[in-house]
């Protein structure tokens, strides 16, 4: 008996979206839009060509060189980001308050915790943005549904970076 292998289903939201081309580029070689647009059709998302230009900009996916020659996109710690610990530059920041702005709804610390709420089933993608960015002084997230736990170095640092999330989740993109 032979079972058909059914591609994975997502929902139709633009998280889902954003969340799929991330991890086409993580698992595959993509040297164009279109080969990326094929990959996304392969799992139900049909997308434009604008749209995913967006997208791309928007999850800071860069082409980059890789050790075998190939251009291709890239996105996380294979991207050219802020990993040396610098301040988001203001493109980054521009491009995160895109994202929060539309699905982050309080920003809370205690000592050198920051709670964020967020849209429902949206903690994850907000977690993965931040830590996307390295950001001085937040040592990482967790995230649960639709609430993001960022745990920074220090008291200051948390007071700082709460300050600045909220700033950002403020902006309109």
């Amino acid at each position: 008996m032979t079972q058909d292998s059914q591609p994975m289903q997502r929902p139709a939201s633009r998280i889902a979206r954003l969340n799929a081309i991330e991890q086409a580029l993580e698992n595959n070689v993509v040297t164009s839009q279109a080969e990326l647009s094929e990959i996304l059709s392969s799992q139900g998302i049909d997308v434009t060509q604008a749209t995913l230009s967006r997208d791309l900009d928007e999850i800071n996916a860069t082409k980059t060189r890789l050790p075998d020659g190939v251009l291709a996109y890239t996105v996380g710690e294979h991207a050219p980001a802020e990993a040396e610990g610098h301040e988001p530059d203001e493109r980054a920041q521009q491009q995160m308050s895109k994202v929060l702005s539309g699905i982050v709804t309080s920003v809370a610390r205690a000592r050198n915790l920051i709670v964020v709420h967020t849209s429902s089933g949206a903690a994850q993608y907000v977690a993965s943005v931040i830590d996307r960015h390295a950001v001085p002084g937040i040592l990482g997230t967790i995230a649960g549904d639709d609430t993001v736990l960022v745990i920074c170095q220090d008291d200051q640092s948390a007071l700082r970076r709460s300050a600045w999330l909220l700033d950002i989740a403020s902006k309109r993109g």
